[in-house]
């Protein structure tokens, strides 16, 4: 990966960690250069049981994007939050693991009303 890809994937990891400060009123920052494990997410978030990856390209290969989560996640629900250029973030889970992640952002919302 080069420079300039390395700078976009750290620019997203902060405006995604900005986004889910606004949106959840949680405490959220990069989590690479306070970890620096392969097992670390690249968000630190208050939501717990939460792994938070993030991509920041124009073309996300989804499926193994989806699986690195899941392989880093531990026993936490992976969660892959996307955006490409001059597109709205989204946040990809698997299936079976949404009712947990609602459970986890119920709780955290009504924590932080």
């Amino acid at each position: 990966m080069g420079a300039k890809s390395r700078r976009k994937g750290q620019r997203g990891e902060i405006e995604a960690a900005a986004e889910l400060r606004r949106l959840f009123r949680i405490e959220a920052r990069r989590g690479r250069q306070y970890q620096g494990t392969d097992q670390s997410p690249d968000v630190l978030a208050d939501i717990p049981g939460v792994h938070i990856e993030v991509k920041r390209c124009e073309s996300l290969r989804l499926y193994p994007a989806v699986e690195q989560a899941a392989a880093d996640a531990g026993g936490n629900v992976p969660v892959v939050l996307h955006r490409a250029n001059q597109k709205p973030w989204v946040a990809i889970v698997r299936l079976d693991d949404l009712p947990q992640l609602a459970v986890q952002l119920y709780l955290t919302l009504a924590e932080n009303a």
